[in-house]
């Protein structure tokens, strides 16, 4: 019987938990590049123990962003400086992660602290914002512009270039964002595609952008690597996107070669009733798991260690992912470990402080640190010698 703390295998890569980072946007880039924030951000948690650290979504077009502040991978000048988080991480003996994402009719947004809505151009907004269908997320967002099939396809090459750029940049797994009302939710769902062609109306056409950007990612991304996607499991609403589309969606996602589906849900109606509570969507993770036959993730008010293990322990999981809680507790596996009694590795720097029997991280596996960025020394060294 697997706990969250033993480790879990996905291809090629080895995560040494079931506990991951849960993308959490931070809205503290400028143009789209990450800087010491995120740099912080994501390498406490790392420190803290995290078998997995995901990105926040990171746009694959500028104007696919949640916020003018959002991180991005859209150029290849993205790169660097999400290769110095990526290289440290590692080095923790975590994996890194990056959630690849558009914002739909969602984009250009302010950042919670700032109000709500469209913001407009004169505060760093853009002029369009893009859907499925012509149909306003809610009262003060812009209404969108429906894409033409060639937009479409133009997304899905997004996708596929910034797979690309997140190999080059050290990570070793890669979500695809198909949640919360985004850009490719809003086409799963009935509520927001309202599309006569063959990207709307039936299941197999709602499904299919989707079905695209995995096989566009999945051709790019390399072989020995995992593929996630996080979806909304459910709209919360009668007649919308349900669990049992999201069951038979993860089983077609799988036969293309996704890995792992991380089980989210709403977001694409603002006036949704959702009964939140403790692990409200673990039902979700549990479903998919078993009916899809493909490995899922749970996320949703997931807090004490006890509540984690018992989701893995019962099988309704295989990866627990954690937001506000690591928000709150950046060395939340550290504790978690210590009150389940289970063994895990401090780092040295910070044994002084450890629990008797912990032990400290001794070296970096760096058979598995040079898989993961033997490619992107290469691609770089390749950009060195033809620019010199």
């Amino acid at each position: 019987m697997a706990h969250l703390f033993e480790s879990l295998t996905l291809r090629d890569v080895k995560l040494q938990n079931r506990i991951a980072v849960s993308p959490m946007c931070q809205y503290s880039s400028e143009n789209g590049f990450a800087n010491d924030w995120h740099f912080v951000h994501l390498g406490s948690r790392a420190v803290g123990g995290a078998g997995l650290v995901l990105t926040e979504a990171t746009a694959v077009v500028a104007e696919g962003r949640i916020s003018p502040q959002d991180l991005g991978i859209w150029s290849d000048e993205h790169i660097e400086p999400l290769t110095r988080i990526t290289h440290f991480i590692s080095e923790q003996g975590s994996v890194a992660g990056i959630q690849l994402a558009h914002a739909g009719r969602k984009a250009s947004t302010y950042r919670p602290w700032d109000g709500r809505g469209t913001v407009p151009e004169a505060q760093g907004g853009w002029h369009q914002v893009v859907a499925p269908s012509a149909l306003r997320f809610a009262e003060g967002y812009a209404v969108p512009e429906a894409l033409t099939e060639d937009e479409i396809q133009a997304v899905v090459t997004a996708f596929a270039a910034a797979a690309r750029r997140a190999g080059d940049a050290g990570f070793c797994v890669v979500e695809i964002h198909a949640a919360h009302g985004y850009l490719l939710h809003e086409f799963l769902s009935p509520f927001s595609n309202h599309r006569q062609d063959r990207y709307g109306g039936s299941f197999e056409n709602r499904t299919r952008i989707a079905r695209e950007v995995v096989s566009a990612v999945r051709s790019v991304w390399p072989e020995r690597l995992p593929l996630f996607i996080r979806i909304s499991a459910t709209d919360w609403e009668a007649g919308g996107w349900d669990l049992e589309q999201s069951v038979e969606l993860a089983r077609r996602l799988k036969s293309l070669g996704v890995d792992l589906v991380d089980c989210s849900s709403g977001g694409n109606l603002p006036q949704a009733r959702i009964p939140v509570g403790p692990g409200y969507q673990t039902a979700f993770a549990e479903r998919i798991r078993r009916d899809a036959g493909v490995a899922s993730g749970a996320i949703g008010l997931i807090t004490s260690p006890v509540q984690a293990d018992h989701i893995i322990r019962n099988g309704q999981a295989d990866l627990v992912l954690l937001a506000r809680e690591f928000l709150r507790d950046p060395y939340w596996p550290l504790r978690a470990a210590r009150e389940l009694g289970q063994a895990i590795s401090w780092p040295a720097q910070y044994l002084r402080a450890a629990p008797d029997g912990a032990q400290a991280h001794m070296t970096v596996d760096l058979q598995r640190f040079d898989r993961c960025f033997a490619e992107h020394h290469a691609v770089m060294a390749e950009r060195q010698r033809k620019g010199s």
